[in-house]
């Protein structure tokens, strides 16, 4: 029905958040009702920005009270639909957005945190940590829109969680709504706190589904004095596993990045963004993106870069590399990286996957799930890219040429369930950096049932008995 709200409801939400925090009309509630993909598209007819944690709490009082279901929403880049309400429900739903709480509360240079609210854009947080010669190296290809309080709320990866970690492992300290209104004032900045359950982490990858999460304090490290980047062509999977070892073993803590892309990839990017180039001569079939960062300034940093991989194309590793020569080249080469998604949804109807399997089982995986799809699906353009440095692949596909995007995506279903499969069967996750939300519901259930299951359904029931925190998120309707 998509959320009918009485006036006097109404009234009281309007007096706590002021017409500011209050939106309506159509227009403006419009890109909140829709996924980015496009694979969901939400009904409700209120959206809520409250100011600091007061109006959140008094807001989620009165939702218990009359049963009405809150969808957190941050900057609304999830790829799994968990910030998107359902076209049809059976109570009201509201979007409770973060928008308005995007204020850096602390920043302390000899502790090394960051404290900031929920709402703050992820690279205005990078932004204020470089202002104060710190690092907060939490990085994706959404950073320009997405805030702290969903990618908390998601567990969020992007491409340094090689040497710095997930989401998780960045956050010391939380401050969360409670879905009765009451504060979970967990806002601590301390690296050892040995005192009881780290209830912290239940919040973090819940996906909105225990509380409002509405602040953080965040770990924050030293900037690299250097960087070195270098884009490495190589042979195929197996080689790029082999030089990620070599790298490990000769780079140590300075390697922040290690992402793996193939041809199908590169060859959108270069075809549908304009401004980017292949920067090589000749086309091959598997590339490497290495990052190091060292403490040390001047050239340092390339010149390890520039032995390591004399080292490995001396070992037959490297067929070529491109090594960035300045700040310019090297966003270039990243821009391509994080380009692909968009190349792939300019170049038609797409089915994807966010999968992680142990770094060694990289190949076999890409090497089984190719073989299926090309053999299901004739002429399917695979584009397979992403961390593999921390063993997490995005193995999407794009329609051919002789099929209608609504018969190619009619196969997803199928399709998934047997890349799900092959990674569940080597070891892996059906969902590495992107969550649960509503696409992969049936797939938590699947892989993850049984005692884990039920212990995840039985948190939800004890923090939110009433089921008002994001409603079929994680779990089905009972």
């Amino acid at each position: 029905m998509g959320g009918d709200l009485s006036n006097s409801i109404l009234e009281q939400f309007r007096e706590i958040v002021g017409p500011a925090g209050l939106v309506m009309e159509t227009e403006q509630l419009a890109p909140h009702l829709i996924e980015w993909r496009g694979l969901y598209q939400g009904c409700a007819s209120l959206l809520l920005a409250p100011a600091d944690t007061a109006q959140v709490a008094a807001i989620l009082r009165i939702c218990r009270d009359r049963g009405i279901g809150v969808v957190p929403q941050g900057g609304n880049t999830g790829l799994a639909g968990a910030a998107i309400p359902h076209s049809t429900a059976e109570r009201a739903e509201i979007i409770v957005s973060a928008r308005r709480m995007n204020a850096i509360r602390e920043l302390d240079k000899d502790n090394y945190t960051i404290t900031a609210e929920a709402g703050c854009i992820l690279t205005d947080l990078q932004g204020a940590a470089e202002s104060a010669d710190r690092l907060f190296p939490l990085s994706l290809a959404a950073e320009g829109s997405c805030q702290l309080g969903g990618n908390i709320s998601t567990n969020a990866g992007g491409t340094n969680v090689l040497r710095y970690g997930n989401t998780r492992d960045l956050v010391l300290g939380l401050e969360v709504v409670l879905p009765d209104g009451r504060v979970f004032e967990g806002l601590r900045g301390l690296r050892k706190d040995n005192t009881g359950y780290d209830l912290k982490q239940l919040f973090i990858g819940a996906e909105g589904t225990l509380g409002f999460i509405t602040a953080a304090t965040c770990k924050l490290f030293a900037r690299p004095k250097a960087l070195a980047t270098a884009l490495v062509a190589v042979a195929d999977p197996a080689a790029a596993i082999e030089l990620h070892g070599q790298a490990r073993a000769t780079l140590g803590d300075q390697l922040t990045a290690f992402e793996l892309m193939n041809r199908m990839g590169l060859d959108m990017v270069f075809e549908q963004i304009p401004g980017t180039r292949d920067p090589f001569e000749q086309s091959h079939n598997w590339y490497v993106l290495i990052e190091l960062g060292s403490a040390q300034p001047g050239p340092i940093a390339d010149q390890q870069m520039e032995v390591f991989l004399a080292d490995s194309a001396e070992k037959g590793v490297v067929s070529d590399a491109v090594l960035a020569q300045s700040s310019s080249q090297r966003d270039a080469l990243w821009r391509v990286r994080h380009s692909i998604s968009e190349a792939q949804k300019k170049t038609g109807a797409g089915i994807k996957h966010d999968i992680s399997v142990p770094v060694s089982r990289v190949g076999a995986f890409l090497q089984r799930s190719e073989k299926f799809v090309t053999k299901r699906i004739s002429g399917v353009l695979v584009v397979a890219f992403g961390h593999l440095g921390d063993g997490n692949m995005h193995f999407n596909l794009n329609q051919p040429a002789n099929m209608t995007a609504e018969g190619f995506l009619a196969l997803w279903p199928e399709i998934s369930a047997e890349v799900y499969s092959i990674a569940s069967d080597l070891g892996g996750s059906f969902s590495a950096e992107h969550g649960v939300g509503m696409l992969k519901r049936d797939e938590l259930a699947k892989f993850r049932g049984g005692v884990e299951l039920g212990l995840m359904q039985a948190v939800k029931k004890a923090l939110d008995p009433d089921g008002i925190m994001n409603p079929g998120k994680l779990f089905r309707p009972e």
